[in-house]
C-alpha cells in the first residue's frame, strides 16, 4: 500500500457553468453503506435537480470504485469526476455532483469539462491531507537529554506522536519508512549510543500539506 491523498473534511463547493448550476458535495467514506448513505442523502436534499452524479473510491487500495451519471450522456459526469480522484490520487473519497439546468446545453465535451471541474475545483476549496506509511519508534532518553532531544527531532523534521514521563522520558517518533535507518544512525551519534530505541507500530498517518 503506497502512500495516497484523502479529503481533510467533508464539504461543499458550487460553480457555475453557462447557467447550470454544479454543486459538488464530496465525502470522507471508508464503506460502501457509508456513501450509498451520503448519496441517499444528497438526493433527497436535492430532489428537484436535474442530476445527482456519483463518483467514488473507496480502500487504500482503491478495491471499490463507482462512477454513475444519473441521466446524463453515457461518460459525461460519472467517468470525468473519477478521473478526477484517480489521477490526483484520492482515496476514501465519494463525491456527487449535483446539476441544476441553466437552460443551456453544453454538449458532450461541455458536460465532460464541466463535471471534472466541478470535483477539481471543490477538493481544491476543501483541501486534503496527505496519507503516509510511517514507523512508530520510541526512545527512551534520560531527562536531562530530554529537552535537547525534543528540539533537535523536530529540527530533523520528525514527528513527536506521544510523551510519557516515569523515571525516563519516552517519545514516540513518527517516520518515513525509507528513512527509518537514517533516523537511527542519527539518535545514536546524538546521544552516543546512550538512548534506547524500539520499534513500534506500522500505520497511515495523515500529515497536513503544508508540513511536506
Amino acid at each position: 500500500m503506497s502512500d495516497y491523498f484523502m479529503l481533510a473534511k467533508n464539504g461543499v463547493h458550487e460553480i457555475v457553468v453557462d447557467r447550470s448550476r454544479f454543486i459538488c458535495h464530496a465525502y470522507r467514506v471508508h464503506t460502501v453503506e457509508e456513501a450509498n448513505q451520503y448519496i441517499n442523502d444528497v438526493r433527497d436534499q436535492h430532489d428537484r435537480a436535474n442530476h445527482n452524479c456519483v463518483a467514488y473510491l473507496i480502500g487504500e487500495n482503491n478495491e471499490f470504485g463507482r462512477a454513475a451519471d444519473d441521466g446524463e450522456p453515457s461518460g459525461t459526469a460519472g467517468a470525468p469526476m473519477l478521473e478526477v480522484l484517480q489521477r490526483q490520487n484520492i482515496r476514501n473519497c465519494l463525491v456527487i455532483v449535483t446539476r441544476y439546468f441553466g437552460g443551456v446545453k453544453l454538449g458532450a465535451g461541455g458536460l465532460i469539462r464541466a463535471y471534472g471541474s466541478a470535483v477539481s475545483e471543490g477538493i481544491k476549496a476543501i483541501g486534503l491531507v496527505r496519507r503516509v506509511k510511517m514507523q512508530s519508534i520510541w526512545l527512551t532518553v534520560d531527562y536531562p537529554l530530554f529537552d535537547s532531544l525534543q528540539s533537535k527531532i523536530k529540527q530533523q523534521g520528525y514527528g513527536i506522536d506521544q510523551i510519557l514521563y516515569s523515571e525516563c522520558v519516552k517519545l514516540e517518533t513518527l517516520v518515513d519508512l525509507p528513512k527509518i535507518e537514517a533516523f537511527k544512525r542519527w539518535v545514536v551519534e546524538f546521544s552516543n549510543d546512550t538512548i534506547f530505541v524500539e520499534m513500534g507500530d506500522v500505520s497511515f498517518k495523515e500529515l497536513p500539506l503544508e508540513d511536506e
